[in-house]
């Protein structure tokens, strides 16, 4: 099905009928962690939509998950919501019975303001864990922020801003393009730079048949469409490509105890309302993976300390399972990732992290090459098993741009999966070692 994007300003204010801001109200400063370095700058968002939206959410997959992940499990079941919440410098994660009156409290708010239903209200943290929220200063920023509700790119850019901690640059995409005679646009804010790799599902709870290790500061991302979609629909859409994206990258191997993805289909753009079972539902999934999919990538560039990216792409597994196995060992081992880091094409490491993965591996089947992003050119550095004649300053050239794909051929089966990794530099680790000696400085 050919589909064609054309990228709009205005990010998540740019489909019909949303409202965002971003106010700045000192969370930041008052010790909470990394993002009180950057000193003053946005720390609140709040999005809203004019009418209420049909919702769907994907959550954190943490044993141990944020108050604001507890209470947007529940009303997100209830499939219609008209606000987001969010704040930066503080998770309100590990702050027990106080932590969720925190967060009731402002969904509340915002309620009151904006004279609808509390259980409309969506609420997101994201910061150092442990600490208790100001209050104080978060009900001030939720007044500024309801003062500032506009409709402008520099409203949405200010509200990308605010969802920032470890971030260098904000992370926003909005897109327009057509359902049958009707234009319909969809746009996102994300954020996220440390402990990214998301393992999100629509409960919050792990598949059964998910790998240990495949759900590994937070990753947020709100989303916003004028397109009419059915609940169970845009659920469906939702999961498909946040399956396809968020939950396919990594930078450091840890998850968060808050990462959120939000979207909200208000319908304004007056399109047949999408069940999932028509043509142009396909049109509005493809658009939905191809924002998802960009904002994940930014998450990954804008890793802290990263300097390589890396796609790691994993084909001829016996088993989706083992093909995904196979793709994150690789793309979480420090040995490899620091090799990354050097332009070291030691494919030696590579398959270590394949031996030990709980993939069926055959040494003797396992090819092991590099390309540029995209391309089928692979420069093979071992074949069935055993290094290739290909001079090692050849295969150094390969991984010296600071993007290129890893391609790892099993030759079991049919099966493959994809992940987009990062290096480990010396930076991520001076930026997370902590100093003791000034609490306010130590990360979440």
């Amino acid at each position: 099905m050919g589909t064609s994007f054309h990228t709009v300003p205005g990010a998540i204010v740019a489909p019909r009928g949303f409202l965002a801001a971003g106010v700045t109200c000192g969370i930041q400063r008052l010790g909470t962690g990394k993002g009180s370095l950057k000193g003053r700058k946005p720390d609140l968002a709040l999005i809203v939509s004019e009418v209420p939206a049909t919702v769907a959410g994907l959550f954190t997959t943490n044993q141990v998950c944020a108050a604001p992940v507890k209470i947007c499990l529940e009303r997100v079941r209830r499939g219609v919501a008209q606000a987001i919440v969010a704040n930066s410098g503080n998770a309100n994660a590990c702050t027990g019975a106080r932590g969720l009156r925190d967060a009731h409290a402002m969904t509340a708010q915002v309620a009151r303001a904006l004279h609808m239903p509390a259980e409309h209200v969506l609420v997101a943290s994201t910061g150092r864990i442990g600490v208790p929220l100001p209050m104080p200063a978060v009900r001030a920023g939720i007044r500024a922020a309801l003062d500032a509700l506009d409709n402008s790119p520099e409203a949405a850019a200010a509200a990308a801003h605010a969802i920032m901690t470890s971030d260098t640059r904000p992370k926003h995409l909005a897109i327009e393009f057509r359902l049958g005679p009707r234009t319909v646009r969809l746009g996102g804010i994300a954020k996220g730079a440390g402990m990214i790799h998301p393992g999100l599902s629509l409960n919050g709870r792990r598949p059964a048949a998910q790998p240990p290790t495949a759900p590994h500061a937070t990753m947020l991302c709100f989303l916003t469409s004028d397109a009419a979609v059915a609940p169970a629909a845009l659920r469906r859409a939702l999961r498909d490509a946040v399956a396809r994206s968020f939950n396919r990258i990594t930078v450091d191997g840890d998850m968060s105890t808050n990462d959120t993805v939000l979207l909200l289909a208000n319908g304004l753009a007056e399109n047949t309302p999408l069940t999932g079972s028509e043509p142009a539902f396909g049109v509005f999934q493809a658009a939905l993976d191809h924002v998802c999919l960009e904002l994940a990538k930014m998450i990954v560039r804008d890793g802290e300390g990263v300097h390589r990216v890396v796609t790691v792409r994993v084909s001829g597994a016996r088993t989706a399972r083992e093909a995904d196995a196979a793709a994150r060992a690789v793309a979480n081992s420090a040995l490899v990732k620091t090799s990354w880091h050097g332009g070291d094409p030691n494919w030696g490491r590579v398959m270590d992290a394949l031996g030990y993965s709980v993939a069926r591996i055959v040494e003797e089947r396992v090819d092991i090459g590099y390309s540029a992003p995209g391309s089928r050119q692979i420069l093979w550095s071992v074949r069935g098993g055993q290094p290739t004649r290909v001079p090692f300053a050849r295969l150094c050239a390969a991984v010296a741009p600071k993007e290129f794909d890893l391609h790892i051929r099993l030759n079991q089966g049919r099966a493959g999966a994809v992940i987009y990794a990062a290096d480990l530099t010396e930076a991520y680790v001076d930026f997370n070692k902590g100093d003791v000696t000034n609490p306010a400085a130590l990360g979440g």
